[in-house]
């Protein structure tokens, strides 16, 4: 059975847990070869084995995306393996504490941007040359509603979303004439994710939809011939 993807290298930040695991899991399923990033090795292991026992190929690269030599490294692994880049999904990002702005800590605010951020800045730099060799490449970009419709007591997250979908779609611009590469922005609404749990404790997980629908959205949307900067909002159904 012909996927979707097949052929094609898929790329994944996050990919040890919630929605990026699903995303990676998806692509997979529909024939990509999908590398796994992420902090925590363990947890990428689990993910490559389901996908490797489903039938599937993947690929494990456990760093730290807030050292930017880090990223270096695993640009030049992947580009002396493979040539081209054809899915960038930039979905690895940490919350941080919800407080009043004047009291956000800013030790942990610069952790917030350098990951949420500066992070995926240093991804598209060093993989823009793998995105332009693609025939197709696409760059999706893990959002939230806080990004554009602000919060009380969420400025430090929302801040670094609100400046992700503009780095990201600023990208988009800029290569929009000059090479094969579509940008998207996704905001995957409420999903049952640690993170979700983490900023809403009192909340009823079972009222939120799992993370394999918000991949499954997202897949589609790879799939299709969306416009460069388009945004993907997924209905917070269950």
């Amino acid at each position: 059975m012909i996927g979707m993807f097949d052929g094609q290298l898929a790329l994944v930040t996050g990919a040890s847990r919630g929605i990026g695991a699903e995303i990676a899991k998806t692509l997979a399923a529909q024939g990509a070869h999908v590398i796994l990033t992420a902090r925590t090795s363990s947890d990428l292991e689990q993910v490559e084995e389901t996908i490797h026992t489903a039938g599937g190929k993947a690929t494990i690269a456990p760093l730290d995306l807030t050292d930017p030599e880090s990223i270096s490294r695993l640009a030049q692994a992947v580009s002396g393996r493979w040539g081209a880049l054809d899915i960038l999904v930039l979905n690895a990002a940490m919350l941080g504490t919800l407080t009043g702005v004047s009291t956000i800590d800013g030790q942990e605010f610069n952790r917030v941007i350098t990951l949420n951020l500066m992070a995926q800045q240093a991804m598209i730099a060093n993989f823009d040359v793998m995105l332009r060799n693609s025939k197709d490449a696409r760059v999706v970009a893990l959002t939230s509603s806080v990004a554009k419709s602000p919060r009380a007591y969420w400025g430090g997250y929302a801040a670094s979303k609100a400046a992700l979908e503009t780095l990201v779609m600023s990208y988009g611009e800029e290569v929009r004439n000059m090479a094969k590469i579509r940008t998207a922005i996704v905001d995957p609404g409420r999903t049952r994710t640690k993170m979700r749990a983490q900023a809403y404790p009192g909340e009823d997980p079972q009222a939120l939809k799992t993370a394999d629908i918000v991949a499954k959205e997202i897949a589609n949307l790879l799939s299709s011939d969306f416009e460069t900067n388009v945004r993907l909002e997924i209905e917070n159904k269950a």
